[in-house]
């Protein structure tokens, strides 16, 4: 095992949209401060790398989704995976960031010393398996929410008698030839919804096998207004604008959800009734659950109901009894033939990728530990941690999150402290799970997710304007952060 015997300032963990943020953000307003990224992968892009199921792309619109000091300049806002990769790469080295990245290097374990004021990393090479030690003084967390390494995938009754092929999106074979088959996706989620359209292209048959509907709204995939004024305003400022106009929008849209869901739901079936015409039924699109109670999914420029008005893609509401030789036998009694079987039923949560984090030689137990700002972990020393909204675009906190970290070193240089912890008052404040959403990805990581108070800077908040004035124009000093 190797050692490093040089100490950084900030280790930055995943070179994913969050990672880059943080390193654009740390190297412009702490430039004294020593940083890497480290990122277990070889590429840059963290799940736009990762992913390669056709018809990959956002489900947020760019001018939020991408970062707000590097403006998006092509015409799609909702965009398909490999521009959304191209994107962060340019950004990259905009701000001369790559030489900062060290690739194929996991972050397997991070034990925190009370003695020495750092953090004692073991990175293991993705290519060789060897080990080496680093040291940081501030580890900061931009790893995503879930396991590169595998999907969700439930244990379907008699799996094995299948005799198609069976892939989980996550695991998509590039070199599948789907032409001519018959396709069922099981799931309603967005992946499934991008799929539909894409595969129905060519294949045979594209069949979305759903437990239960979601709420699904179509939108163009270009932004008129912001294409406007990308003609007419320099692009700094044409991007500044389309942003908060979208923000705005998506903030409107959500509290009305909450306010009104009947209406809204009524609203959002009819315009899929409008789409569908005589191929609505009611019965698909129909959820059990408020709109924004889970992810709503977006359909850019009709494709999905193109796909169906037109014969080529059916969505059917049913269970699975088991699967067959020949395909999924259903608890309606009611057969799908398919030679190919996608499993598009989620993702798999997991913490910081997988490492086993420390203090003192004593594992933390996150499930105890509520998040300050949702940024910094109670009695976690100098740990930071970019986590993105649920009811909007990921980067639009990761962001605000990597800008408050800056604050907080600022804040050490400037005063000569080398530690922060957060304190969360375990006496006096209720604690409650991190995030009031009923995805069956999060509700299957309850038990493992940090939690979050009831009031003041331990409540986390789903709402850019209140985290902005939080995080964006808040201090770093706060009764709740300890300063030594």
């Amino acid at each position: 095992m190797l050692n490093s015997e040089k100490v950084l300032d900030v280790v930055i963990v995943g070179a994913g949209l969050s990672g880059i943020d943080a390193a654009y953000h740390i190297q412009a307003s702490c430039p004294n401060r020593s940083f890497a990224i480290l990122e277990g992968r070889g590429n840059i892009g963290g799940t736009w790398d990762l992913f390669k199921y056709p018809g990959i792309r956002s489900d947020s619109d760019m001018y939020t989704f991408g970062f707000p000091f590097y403006p998006w300049k092509n015409p799609k806002a909702i965009a398909d995976g490999s521009s959304i990769l191209k994107y962060i790469n340019d950004a990259v080295d905009e701000f001369d960031l790559r030489k900062k990245i060290q690739f194929n290097r996991r972050v397997t374990s991070a034990s925190w010393s009370s003695e020495d004021k750092n953090w004692e990393l073991t990175v293991t090479s993705s290519e060789t398996g060897e080990h080496e030690i680093m040291r940081c003084k501030f580890l900061f967390m931009c790893s995503g929410y879930y396991d590169y390494r595998a999907g969700h995938t439930p244990a379907f009754p008699n799996s094995d008698a299948f005799k198609g092929i069976t892939v989980h999106p996550q695991k998509w074979d590039t070199s599948l030839d789907y032409s001519d088959k018959k396709i069922v996706i099981i799931g309603s989620g967005a992946t499934a919804v991008t799929l539909v359209p894409v595969l129905a292209k060519t294949a045979k048959s594209v069949t979305m096998l759903q437990r239960s509907p979601t709420y699904i709204m179509n939108l163009p995939s270009e932004d008129v207004i912001a294409n406007f004024l990308k003609r007419v305003l320099p692009s700094s400022w044409a991007h500044h604008i389309s942003r908060w106009k979208n923000i705005l929008i998506s903030l409107w849209f959500y509290q009305a959800c909450r306010k009104w869901p009947d209406g809204v739901a009524k609203f959002l079936k009819s315009l899929i009734k409008k789409s569908l015409r005589d191929k609505y039924d009611d019965k698909h699109f129909n959820p059990k659950y408020d709109p924004w109670d889970q992810r709503l999914c977006l359909v850019p420029d009709n494709d999905l109901f193109r796909a169906i008005t037109k014969g080529k893609a059916t969505i059917v509401t049913d269970t699975i009894k088991k699967f067959t030789k020949n395909g999924i036998e259903l608890d309606s009694g009611n057969n799908l033939d398919a030679d190919i079987i996608v499993t598009a039923t989620g993702l798999k949560v997991q913490l910081f990728g997988g490492m086993a984090l420390k203090i003192d030689g004593k594992p933390i137990d996150m499930s105890n530990s509520p998040a300050f700002k949702g940024v910094l972990l109670s009695d976690v020393p100098n740990f930071g941690l970019a986590v993105g909204y649920t009811n909007a675009s990921w980067t639009l906190k990761s962001d605000l999150s990597c800008q408050y970290v800056t604050k907080v070193l600022n804040l050490m240089e400037k005063k000569g402290y080398e530690v922060c912890t957060p304190r969360f008052p375990h006496e006096t404040m209720e604690k409650k799970r991190l995030l009031d959403f009923d995805a069956g990805y999060i509700m299957r990581a309850n038990d493992i997710l940090p939690k979050q108070g009831t009031s003041g800077p331990w409540k986390v908040e789903q709402n850019y304007i209140k985290d902005l004035i939080s995080l964006g124009y808040g201090s770093a000093k706060d009764k709740y952060l300890e300063y030594v």
